[in-house]
């Protein structure tokens, strides 16, 4: 499916201030969303990803089996010349998997085919937004969660993309869970479609955008997540303090007859000792 688009996404700035609409390069986002390629690509990356090192043991691996289990003749039985045979319990395994490579190579229009697919299937679901420029001096995780909670993407499979290498920015969202953080050049198809929102840098793309004053923009509320984890601890908290007087009332119950019949016990053994004097 191919036809030609001119594509705009929602920007934003590193603290989440909305900007205006910037429109997408054509060269890359022209509405071409090619899924068998795509699917290629994904197969093809996921099978790299396979380390192929499982092994079964065949006949000559297995320990043992160097003797006849019985003798050629006069058994009346099959000749058999190991136990190791593949028929026998424990013994060989025949057609097993073996070590081997599972990689799959692709022609570089292939991948780059694939690659712009993915990235034009985000931007036609309006998945794909711009951020204007991430400039953190020190990795701190809180710039990025509140980033994306502003943006209400807390939950979300999100993929950040930056322009260029930023170790800064990667270390700042490397804890959050569902989040990757990578450059614009390395990302894979494989990434692109296994996010649901795209957040891209500007530079990476093109596109120079004058800075924002926050000020002037306007504050934006950052929603917190309710606490319902609490609940159940409670919950499981306050039922013991129910049933413990229960058990001491339990307790109490089974000790007043004990205490009767010692108490009955007492007189006789005393009545004994004056006879015996």
């Amino acid at each position: 499916m191919s036809e030609t688009t001119n594509f705009e996404a929602a920007a934003y700035t590193a603290l989440g201030t909305p900007r205006d609409r910037v429109a997408l390069p054509g060269t890359t986002f022209d509405g071409t969303v090619n899924l068998p390629v795509m699917h290629q690509a994904v197969k093809a990356y996921l099978a790299n990803q396979r380390q192929g090192t499982h092994a079964t043991k065949t006949r000559r691996w297995v320990v043992g089996g160097n003797q006849k289990p019985w003798k050629q003749k006069g058994t009346g039985r099959a000749r058999q010349g190991s136990t190791r045979a593949p028929h026998f319990v424990g013994g060989g395994t025949v057609f097993g998997p073996q070590p081997r490579s599972y990689e799959q190579t692709l022609p570089k229009g292939v991948k780059a085919l694939a690659r712009k697919s993915a990235l034009n299937a985000r931007a036609r679901e309006g998945a794909l937004l711009v951020i204007d420029r991430f400039a953190f001096d020190t990795p701190k995780t809180t710039q990025v969660a509140q980033l994306l909670a502003r943006l209400e993407l807390l939950g979300r499979k999100v993929l950040i993309l930056t322009d260029g290498h930023k170790p800064m920015v990667y270390l700042s969202g490397r804890n959050i869970p569902n989040v990757r953080i990578s450059a614009y050049s390395d990302v894979t198809t494989y990434d692109v479609v296994w996010s649901d929102v795209v957040l891209v840098e500007a530079g990476a793309i093109g596109q120079a955008l004058a800075p924002v004053t926050e000020s002037a923009a306007g504050p934006v509320k950052v929603k917190k997540a309710p606490a319902k984890a609490k609940a159940p601890k409670a919950e499981a908290k306050a039922a013991p303090a129910k049933k413990a007087p229960a058990k001491k009332a339990a307790a109490k119950a089974a000790a007043k007859p004990v205490a009767k019949a010692a108490a009955k016990k007492a007189p006789a053994k005393k009545a004994a000792k004056k006879k015996g004097e």
